[in-house]
């Protein structure tokens, strides 16, 4: 395990999000193209774990995002933020939280 200091901390900037859309890219078994709605603006994802989910049993989920990572292309695909999940047997659980929290609320 690595320390970081709480400043390091303060510095990411994570998000309640909604799962809007979810789809297979050709070629790809492991990642599919989402689409997140934080609110007051929509965000193209990648999305690991594909191999384990459907992409119809994503959309919907009111996950937590980190937004302000850098964007990178991943399969030719720039992705805007990370979904944040749990890692059990390398098979992803998606952090979630009540749909009665309002899209784009800071994480803190």
């Amino acid at each position: 395990m690595t320390l970081i200091t709480y400043d390091d901390f303060a510095k990411l900037d994570m998000r309640v999000a909604k799962v809007v859309e979810v789809e297979k890219i050709p070629g790809k078994s492991k990642i599919v193209k989402g689409v997140i709605d934080l609110g007051d603006e929509k965000r193209d994802v990648i999305i690991g774990g594909a191999e384990y989910y459907l992409p119809e049993e994503l959309v919907g989920k009111t996950v937590i995002a980190l937004v302000n990572l850098e964007p990178r292309k991943i399969g030719g695909i720039e992705s805007g933020a990370m979904l944040l999940a749990a890692d059990l047997n390398d098979k992803p659980f998606w952090l979630t939280v009540s749909d009665d929290v309002t899209l784009g609320t800071k994480i803190k």
